[in-house]
């Protein structure tokens, strides 16, 4: 018997993997708030990073230098507020400009420590490691600074509600025990007359509307209290503080509807609206504006009214062409599951943290779908049962954000098939998987009539 002489084995062959320059003409800018750090690839200028100031004109130079270095694309880090100035007058010079997270710019591992941020941020860019900030149009960046200021003159305005609620505690005055809200219209007639003068609890109690569910000798009992000065005075300048604010949000919703016309795509007119009551939304018609800019009604979705809707459309606009799917367009708003995996085991499917606003407001949607008799709802309430609460509304804020960029990208209008249909979609699924089951184990399902 022979034996067979194996034949030794060839060493491999290592092949050094080398990265590819994709970016040559890159730039990268440390932004600060008192000067700007810039750097170019070393054989563009004798002093490849330069130091610039913030002032206008000093961007300027920072543009004329990176166009006499041959420049056309720059990276930069989001620090705070101090990257808009400079964004805008590179985009506007014609400069393909990224905006960078500074979490993922950390966590590429090989930075030498005397290697500045600049130059750091400048050769990740030229090797294509790092990748740009979704930023919408520059039309659509107009609305959503404006959508963001009503929001704040918004907060601005809640605070000195509570600071008339105050105001009437310290009188005792215990309006807010018998009227649901202080700024409606029985409150804000109550109010207005303590702040003229009024002191009999009879006449200011005959102020109250008709739809008021307390009655009118409740209201009179909670009006006797101690009417001090001080207290007055602190509840006339809150009432006038609240007027002021409203003013503010009034002049920035002319603002927003020139906007929303300047965004005008789509002609024609949404269907019926559902009835649905929001103090804060805009006086003019927002839901006909929103029709035109995107072509379909986003307010037929269970859960979204016209103050949800703009809010979605002013932080994404109308086009979705940066999102290749829905799954994108999800996880950008931080709604996706996680994707913590080691080994082919999940170890967290959590969703990442995020302040993205247009997900807050979904978060905000999906929690009013609680006693909604649709399918959307019992989806809620299902999920609900299955996991905890804030899981559970993002897993639904999840689902509005899909609708939504099937709705924009397709052109469809959204048809809730209601409550039964799900219920019934959602029996026939399981019973599927049981029969499939079922099989898998040798066994037969039976129905209980035919058992």
């Amino acid at each position: 018997m022979t034996q067979e002489i194996s034949k030794p084995k060839k060493p491999r062959s290592r092949r050094r993997q080398v990265v590819e320059v994709l970016n040559p003409n890159a730039a990268g800018i440390d932004v600060g708030g008192a000067s700007h750090y810039v750097a170019v690839p070393p054989d563009r200028d004798d002093q490849p990073v330069r130091e610039f100031g913030c002032f206008t004109r000093d961007l300027h130079k920072l543009a004329d230098w990176l166009d006499a270095c041959g420049i056309d694309t720059v990276a930069m880090e989001s620090t705070g507020v101090y990257w808009i100035p400079i964004y805008e007058i590179l985009d506007r010079r014609g400069f393909k400009v990224l905006l960078v997270n500074a979490r993922h710019v950390k966590n590429v591992a090989g930075r030498k420590s005397d290697v500045l941020d600049c130059q750091w941020l400048q050769q990740l860019h030229m090797f294509g490691l790092v990748r740009g900030a979704f930023r919408p149009d520059d039309q659509i960046c107009v609305l959503r600074s404006l959508s963001r200021q009503r929001a704040t003159l918004l907060r601005f305005q809640a605070r000195h509600i509570q600071h008339m609620q105050k105001a009437l505690v310290q009188m005792n005055i215990q309006l807010a025990n018998v009227i649901s809200d202080v700024v409606g219209e029985t409150g804000q007639k109550i109010l207005r007359a303590i702040v003229a003068g009024e002191r009999n609890p009879h006449v200011l109690a005959a102020m109250r509307n008709v739809r008021i569910k307390a009655s009118e000798e409740e209201i009179v009992q909670s009006l006797r209290g101690n009417w001090r000065d001080e207290h007055v005075f602190a509840l006339k300048q809150a009432l006038e503080l609240f007027d002021f604010y409203a003013k503010q949000v009034a002049d920035c919703d002319a603002l927003i509807e020139q906007q929303m016309v300047m965004l005008h795509k789509h002609d024609g007119v949404p269907g019926k609206a559902r009835k649905t009551s929001h103090r804060n939304k805009p006086k003019f018609d927002l839901r006909t504006r929103l029709y035109q800019m995107c072509g379909v009604d986003l307010t037929r979705i269970d859960g979204i009214d016209v103050c949800t809707a703009m809010t979605v459309l002013a932080e994404v606009g109308v086009d979705m062409s940066k999102f290749p799917t829905a799954k994108h367009f999800a996880a950008w708003l931080g709604l996706a599951p996680g994707t913590k995996i080691s080994g082919g085991k999940v170890l967290s499917s959590k969703a990442n943290k995020t302040a993205n606003k247009a997900a807050m407001a979904l978060r905000q949607a999906a929690s009013c779908l609680k006693k909604s008799q649709s399918a959307l709802g019992a989806y809620y309430r299902r999920m609900c049962a299955k996991m905890d609460k804030p899981k559970a509304i993002t897993a639904a804020a999840h689902k509005l954000a899909r609708l939504i960029y099937t709705m924009i990208t397709k052109g469809q209008e959204y048809v809730d098939q209601g409550q039964a249909y799900y219920e019934e979609r959602y029996r026939q699924r399981v019973e599927y998987h049981l029969r499939k089951r079922a099989e898998t184990l040798g066994l037969r399902l039976v129905p209980m009539e035919a058992a």
